[in-house]
């Protein structure tokens, strides 16, 4: 679980990231699913967007989503969400660092 600290810093470095994953009509299929497990292997962070004519709220996707890959709901703004999943695999200079409380 993330602390509000840690919280406040995910959304920090969200703030200048490209939104790489979208929920159109189809809603949460196991592509987008794949395809979010894909960048968070990566980045650890991701932002998505649901768009207007999806099924889902931005609300429901990053819950829906966050609790399918194993990450964390950090933000919902509108419909933008972002999400976060640390990577033990990843090197240490890439790895996001996250405050101690």
């Amino acid at each position: 679980m993330l602390t509000s600290k840690q919280r406040a810093q995910l959304r920090g470095l969200a703030n200048s990231a490209e939104t790489t994953l979208h929920i159109g009509k189809s809603g949460i299929t196991e592509t987008v699913i794949t395809q979010l497990g894909e960048n968070l292997s990566v980045r650890e962070i991701v932002k998505g967007k649901v768009l207007e004519n999806a099924p889902v709220t931005s609300r429901e996707a990053c819950d829906a989503l966050a609790a399918a890959c194993g990450g964390h709901p950090v933000q919902v703004i509108g419909s933008k969400f972002v999400i976060y999943r640390p990577n033990k695999d990843m090197d240490k200079d890439k790895r996001i660092r996250l405050v101690k409380d």
